[in-house]
């Protein structure tokens, strides 16, 4: 089943505009060094970027999430990798061993919030910075989807 409807994909993509037109508000255009080249002002710059988690409407979120999981989805297509965003979508994507028959799950799992998701998508955030706060779960040998994003 696809995560979003052919229908829905207009407003799957307005929403996620709003929402990273949102994100670059609260913490500008992603992961840099300073000007000052200052590890302070760098480790503050990345806090900050952690936690960017734009005010929006619940149904904003969820169609951000669905369209950008479907953009993952085309740009990595397969079975062998499942991408979980609780509660708003799961994809399977890139090629590999597939579910066996009595577990629908395939060997390789990931799963993310998604303001986490979303700063990933977006490139607020990388993978490495994601991963080593915490908020990545994964399991298999292809837990890292950092040469797939930002989308």
């Amino acid at each position: 089943m696809a995560v979003i409807r052919r229908q829905d994909l207009a407003t799957g993509r307005e929403a996620w505009h709003q929402w990273r037109e949102a994100a670059k508000q609260i913490a500008g255009s992603g992961p840099s060094r300073t000007a000052s080249g200052n590890d302070a002002d760098n480790a503050e710059n990345k806090e900050l970027r952690l936690a960017v988690h734009p005010d929006m409407p619940r149904p904003t979120w969820a169609m951000a999430v669905r369209y950008t999981l479907h953009l993952l989805e085309c740009r990595a297509p397969g079975e062998g990798v499942e991408v979980r965003v609780a509660p708003w979508g799961a994809i399977k994507i890139l090629d590999g061993p597939a579910s066996d028959p009595h577990n629908l799950t395939p060997p390789d799992v990931i799963e993310l919030e998604p303001d986490v998701w979303l700063r990933l998508a977006s490139g607020v955030t990388t993978w490495d910075e994601e991963k080593t706060a915490g908020r990545i779960s994964a399991v298999g040998e292809r837990d890292d989807l950092s040469d797939l994003l930002p989308l």
